[in-house]
């Protein structure tokens, strides 16, 4: 389970995610091209690649003019659902990953609307940014 720390995984999915959003037209798209622009290891990608090789994030074509493109339009994979499949989750303390919360301190647990507070902040911000909104220059105007 991941607790808030991001890992490479989840950071070079959402690299790879994001060059295919931004080569979208140009048919499916090879690990090795991939590999070049994103300056990330071929051998990386491939294990990426198990990871996010469901039927909607990604289609795979074998062969000669093989490679991967998005299974739909870049506005609709957010950064959160991304995150979810590399990181397991976007929890800032383990203890709000299980469902429901087994943590035997739970029913006193002064500071535990804190994190919860925290994870619905981290899950409404991921979940807002779209990899189309990254492609047109995603700016954070918080604080």
């Amino acid at each position: 389970m991941g607790y808030m720390k991001i890992s490479t995984k989840g950071r070079y999915s959402l690299r790879m995610l994001l060059d295919l959003a931004e080569h979208k037209n140009d048919g499916f798209v090879s690990l090795k091209d991939i590999s070049e622009r994103q300056d990330i290891s071929k051998k990386y990608l491939e294990q990426i690649v198990t990871l996010l090789n469901q039927p909607d994030i990604l289609r795979t074509n074998r062969g000669n003019k093989g490679g991967y493109m998005l299974a739909k339009e870049p506005a609709q994979y957010t950064v959160g659902q991304i995150l979810r499949i590399t990181e397991g989750g976007l929890f800032p303390i383990s203890c709000l990953a299980d469902e429901p919360n087994r943590c035997e301190r739970k029913s006193f647990c002064k500071t535990l609307p804190v994190w919860q507070g925290l994870e619905k902040v981290i899950v409404n911000y991921l979940d807002g940014i779209t990899l189309a909104d990254i492609l047109r220059g995603f700016k954070y105007k918080g604080k």
